[in-house]
């Protein structure tokens, strides 16, 4: 699934799709994951993440960004740098209809900059990316997505009821 063209043709405008996509993190801290959310809302797809400080971006809210990069691709390999990137792959990927998990975890995805707990603070240990993508999945366990042990930061996700 590296294939950047075999990415964009899984995308099925006549569904909700949430693809959970991983990459390296930066140079330095390349044992650890950045991950973060593709969605489809029937042909309306965007990437969702927390991304450490970065220029300006208008669909910035705090450390939350929305299509900061590509949907596919990953963060830079040298923190900064805009000419080296991470090849990004994803990691799972659920889809349905109007009454599916993806429908429900795309809903809550893109109120996600008003109910996230943590849109103003960053911490390298968390709360960051990994923290963001658990929050998420703490609402959704029956969508069998998981982080693996090297998302440093996802456990100081929790769920706000």
């Amino acid at each position: 699934m590296n294939n950047i063209k075999l990415k964009k043709d899984l995308i099925n405008k006549d569904k909700y799709q949430v693809f959970l996509c991983v990459c390296p993190a930066n140079l330095l801290f390349s044992f650890a994951i950045h991950p973060w959310f593709v969605i489809n809302h029937k042909g309306t797809v965007s990437r969702w993440e927390v991304l450490f400080p970065r220029r300006k971006h208008n669909l910035r809210f705090g450390y939350l960004n929305k299509n900061f990069y590509s949907l596919f691709q990953g963060i830079e390999i040298l923190p900064f740098s805009q000419k080296y990137f991470w090849k990004g792959k994803i990691l799972s990927k659920i889809e349905g209809d109007e009454n599916s998990v993806a429908a429900q975890m795309i809903d809550f995805i893109e109120k996600s900059n008003q109910n996230y707990p943590y849109t103003e603070k960053y911490c390298l240990i968390g709360p960051n990316s990994n923290t963001y993508i658990q929050w998420v999945l703490n609402y959704f366990p029956q969508s069998n997505m998981v982080l693996p042990w090297n998302a440093i930061g996802k456990n100081k996700a929790r769920k706000l009821k």
